[in-house]
Order: C-alpha cells, then structure tokens, then sequence
C-alpha cells in the first residue's frame, strides 16, 4: 500500500511538473511567435529601414558655387573641377596598411604623411579625412587603378574655386578656403550644405554673399554590399547652383588700375556720377587669392602677412587718410553755399600767415600772391584756404562734407570692413578728447590735415556728387538691369523733377558750377597743379584737384632743405591725391586715386588720371551698348 501510494504520488509530481513545462513551453512559443508577428508586421518598417541603412549608402558633394561676373559678363569667380581622395576611417579595416599604400601610390613624402595622420588623429572617427584636395590626373587614375585593396578611400571629382585674374580682384571678390567650425555656427546656408572639405567666402563678396553663392549639395544614393563595396548607384540628387552675381566693375579697367598702382601701397576708385555703379575699386598691393584653395604653405603667407605694403587690408575701404588738398571743392562750395564769401574773395599769399601766434605756412615758400577762389583752387593755395576755413567755421564744414558722403559708409553692409572715417567737429572733440577745439585745428582742417580722415571711396564718392550738379546718388558694386539708367537720373536732374531720391545736395546750384570750374582751371590752365596731366582733346578732357597728405609734421629746418621726396625717407613722404571728373563736357564718370608715400598728387598721382581716362571713356561706348542689350533682354 505504501508503495502503490509512493507510486501515485511520483506520478502525480511529475504530472505536475510535465505541466508546468508545458506551459513554461506554451508561453515561451507564444512569445516567440508574438515577437515574430511584431517582427514581420509591426516593426516591419523600421527594420527595413535599419536594414537599408546597412544596405544603402548617402554620400553628399560638394554643391557647386555660383559664378561671379563683371560687368560686360566676363567670369571673374569661376569653378575648376578637381580629383580628390577622401578616406573615411571606420568604414577602413587596416588604417595603417591603407595610408602606407597610399604614400607608396601618391608618392607622398614623410611631412605630408605626418600631417595627414595629425589631421585624422584631430579628428572623430567618423569624419570623412581629406587626404588630397588637387590630385593630378595621373594620381588619380593610379588611386582607382588600385581601389580594390583600398577599402575606405574614395577618389572624387569635386569642384574648386578659381580666380582666373589673380590679384586684379582679390579685395573686392575676397578669397574661399575650407569652412572652419566658426563658419559652420555662424552661418545656416554653410551648415546645412557642408560636407568635408566645402570652400566657404572668407572676406569680401565671396564673404558677405556666401547665402546665394554656395548652391546646394548633390546627393548620390547607392547600394553596397556586406563588405561596404559599392553594387549599383539607386538614386542621385541634383544640387542647385548657387547664384550667378554679376558685379557693375569692368576687368579691362581694373586691370590698368593694378598696372598704374604696381609695386605702390595705394587705392584707385571709379564711379559712374548719376548711377553709382563702381566701375573700378582697387587696392594695392594685392595678392593671389588662388593661393588660399588648398591652403596656403607658412612661406607664401608669411610673404603676405610681413609685407610692409599690408596687402591684407583693402584701402579703399579700410584705409583712412587725411585728404589733403582734395577737401578744397568742398571747403569752397560750403563757404559759397553759406554766404560766407564770394568767388571774387580775395586773400594776398605771402607764403605763410600768422595766427594767434602761430604761423602757417602755404605749400608755396614765396606765396602766390593776391588770389580769388578759382586761382586759389587752380594753385591750391593753403593760405586762402586756412582764411576761408577761419570765416566758415568747422561745424559748418562738416554739414557739406557730410552731404557729399565723407564721414559715412558709402556701401553700407555690404563689406563689413568699411570704415566711416571722421569730419570733426567741436562737438566731437569735446565728447571724445575732452578738449575744446581751438582755432588752428579749423585753419589746417580747411587744407584736408588734422583730425578728418576719410576713405578713397568716400573722395570718389564726394567727387561724383559734385560732377553731377550736386545731386545725392547711390553707389553699388552689384549690378541691376532693373535700376534707373544714368539717362533717365539725368534727365530727372536737368528738368528739377520732384525726387525726393535724388534730391540736390546744395541751395544754389551756381556755387556747384563755380567750383567745377575752378576744378577745371586747377587741371587744364597754365599754372594749375595737374596742368602736366591735361589733355586737350574735348572727348578725354577732365578737371580735378590735387591733394598732398602730410604723414609727418615738417619741420623749420626741413622746410628751408626743400627736400625731394626721394630724399625723404620713405615711411616719412606725403601720400599723393588725386580726384577728378570727366569728361569735362558732359561728365560722366569721378576717380579718386591715392599713392602711399608718392609725394605730390600732382607729380605722382594726376598722370594716373589721365591714362585712366582715355581707358574709361573709350569703354563707355562698349558700356552703354551691354546696357542697351540687357535691356532689350528684359
């Protein structure tokens, strides 16, 4: 009985125990199938994607950046195509087996090896690693020649930027070079475009117009294989060019301006008087922005950068000059304009004039004798200037100097280096030198030295306004086909048409005349300061004003010396001015030019003129058809 009870309860023990497995078994099965139906059904979607993204591989390129054009369309910021290698180290089984055949290949010597590895090693393992960004042809075929024992590296055919005139354009265009993180943060457009190795705008228009030049990526979509080899291309993208900037300069013209200003620290603007369409804005000396593409090697910038000329600074925006001489047009017009003399003031230059107890001295040791406006302005007579500058008064100057542009941004935003410059005035001088003005500082304000400083922009800027009759204009450097044409604004000047746009900048449009007159005589009559520089045929002629800048104050013993300016160390010679107008009949277009250190504006910069004239006006034909043609077009 006891065994057939033991019995029973054994065979009950392991009833139980068959069930419970079996249903440990149910519940496991169940589960299995659960996940399987979640698997096949549920999750479907997701693993398909996850399995395509082991599958299918995106590689985005570089998007192609918008040309840059001059005026008459010529490519002045063009695209190259370039083979590169890009290698991704985690998709590379054998790195150091990899570079070492790739050193073999490239044929490439110990520096370049190491600092290949020194960038990988800066980097995430992730990030794609440019090993070169300009293979030769050779090179590059060689690379897929032997991509099969390459796993990881990926020759590619990429766009490069190209500045096909060199250093004629560098400090309006800028330069490109790769996009640093700064880049990346600071600007959208780069960020949301950037692949390894994208060029972005550094200065300049390359710079502040990155937004419609960068384009957008290509993007290739292709399948691999369970080694990461490339099987077949299942999709490709096509990216958006960026856009197509065509800029108001002509080449030609600022090819010459290069020329004129070769081995010479110094700027050359141009502007159209009634459109203020830049025809030209040069700043020597220059350098080779394709320099800056692949990275520039420590001897070419340490060239650059310890030039004591400062290629790196754009003068005719950034640099800041006392304007010398070229402020008398305005001194003039603003002491006619308020009354304050009469174009028969006369003043007798003996040489100097005393003050207060001070002496100032005329450019002309002897003086220039009893001298109206127009003789003082033909002679740039310091001594009637300084007595005209006494009578008007600072604050009074500086409201007609602002008027025709100086202490101010003429391109706004567009470069963010520009500077303002300064007019002074008593009240400027009280709020940021704590001081009071005193007389002498109107006196040598009224001769361009002192606290004002101005740009060469803004002296083209000036001379254009006062070419056109005193009218406000608009300067640009991009052009728009759409803008009034130089005809209509002059036809809406000449008939007093209510503009409120081009509204006039005087009260008495006779004092405007008065002083292009005087320009005129300073240019084209016996005794005029760029008399040299004339030229007699109507269809060139122009009128302007010289300007010496004093960089050094001259002293007693240097004054009686009467050096040349070659004599004259040179960090310590004049700057050389010069603005103009022409033609003189019908003007059309102003320059301003200024040579660091040259000396006189007549003996150095007024020759510069008229080369550039002749230059200008033969192209303005050439100009104005390309004008009519575009606007046909629209």
């Amino acid at each position: 009985m006891l065994n057939e009870s033991g019995n029973v309860k054994k065979i009950s023990i392991i009833n139980r125990r068959m069930f419970m497995i079996s249903v440990a078994k149910f519940v496991v099965f169940t589960g299995i199938v659960t996940r399987l139906f979640s698997l096949q059904v549920n999750e479907n979607k997701k693993y398909l994607t996850l399995s395509d993204k082991n599958r299918i591989r995106e590689w985005k390129l570089p998007p192609t950046r918008g040309e840059i054009h001059d005026y008459f369309g010529n490519i002045i910021a063009g695209n190259l195509k370039v083979y590169q290698l890009h290698v991704v180290p985690e998709q590379v089984e054998d790195f150091r087996y990899v570079m070492i055949r790739l050193k073999e290949i490239l044929q490439l010597n110990d520096k370049e090896f190491a600092k290949i590895i020194k960038k990988k090693n800066s980097q995430k393992p992730w990030e794609t690693l440019i090993i070169s960004e300009n293979l030769s042809w050779e090179q590059f075929t060689k690379v897929n020649h032997y991509l099969y024992e390459l796993i990881g590296a990926k020759p590619v055919l990429s766009i490069s930027r190209n500045y096909p005139f060199k250093e004629n354009f560098t400090h309006i265009l800028g330069y490109v070079s790769q996009a640093s993180e700064k880049d990346i943060l600071q600007n959208e457009a780069i960020k949301e475009n950037f692949v390894p190795g994208l060029k972005v705008g550094k200065i300049g228009l390359e710079r502040t117009l990155e937004k419609d030049l960068i384009g957008s990526n290509d993007i290739q979509r292709y399948e691999v294989n369970a080694y990461g080899k490339r099987v077949s291309q299942l999709e490709y993208q096509k990216g958006k060019k960026g856009k197509t900037i065509r800029l108001t300069v002509d080449t030609e013209i600022q090819k010459l301006c290069n020329e004129l200003l070769a081995e010479k620290a110094g700027s050359i603007c141009i502007m159209d008087i009634y459109t203020g369409e830049i025809i030209a804005m040069h700043s020597s000396p220059s350098f080779d922005p394709n320099l800056f593409l692949f990275g520039i090697n420590q001897d070419e910038w340490s060239l650059i950068r310890n030039n004591p000329l400062k290629p790196l600074t754009n003068k005719s925006l950034q640099g800041l000059y006392s304007p010398g001489s070229t402020i008398k047009p305005i001194v003039a017009l603003s002491a006619l304009e308020n009354k304050i003399i009469s174009p028969n003031f006369k003043v007798n230059c003996t040489g100097k004039t005393e003050m207060y107890g001070h002496t100032y001295h005329c450019w002309k040791k002897k003086g220039h004798g009893v001298v109206n406006l127009r003789n003082a302005m033909k002679q740039s007579c310091d001594t009637y200037f300084y007595e005209v500058a006494r009578k008007l008064g600072v604050d009074r100057l500086e409201v007609t100097a602002s008027n025709f542009g100086l202490g101010q941004k003429v391109l706004g935003d567009l470069f963010n280096i520009e500077k303002k410059g300064l007019v002074p005035t008593t009240k400027w001088k009280k709020n940021n030198l704590g001081k009071g003005w005193v007389l002498g500082e109107t006196l040598i304000t009224g001769i361009g030295q002192g606290y004002i400083q101005t740009t060469p922009l803004q002296l083209c800027f000036m001379t254009a306004q006062l070419a056109n009759g005193g009218h406000k204009i608009y300067p640009k450097i991009l052009a728009n086909d759409n803008d009034a044409t130089a005809e209509e604004i002059k036809f809406e000047i000449e008939n007093n048409i209510l503009n409120i746009k081009y509204k006039p900048l005087f009260n008495d449009n006779k004092n405007i005349k008065i002083v292009l007159d005087a320009m005129f005589s300073s240019t084209n009559e016996v005794r005029g300061t760029s008399y040299r520089s004339r030229i007699k045929d109507k269809k060139y002629q122009f009128a302007g004003k010289t300007g010496t800048s004093q960089v050094k104050r001259i002293t007693q013993k240097q004054r009686e010396l009467e050096l040349k300016t070659l004599d004259i160390p040179y960090d310590e010679r004049d700057h050389a001015l010069y603005v103009a107008f022409g033609p003189y009949i019908n003007p059309r277009y102003a320059l301003s030019i200024i040579v660091e250190h040259g000396g006189s504006g007549s003996s150095m910069a007024a020759p510069m003129a008229k080369k550039l004239f002749k230059l200008i006006i033969d192209r303005h034909e050439l100009r104005e058809k390309i004008k009519v043609q575009k606007q046909l077009k629209i």
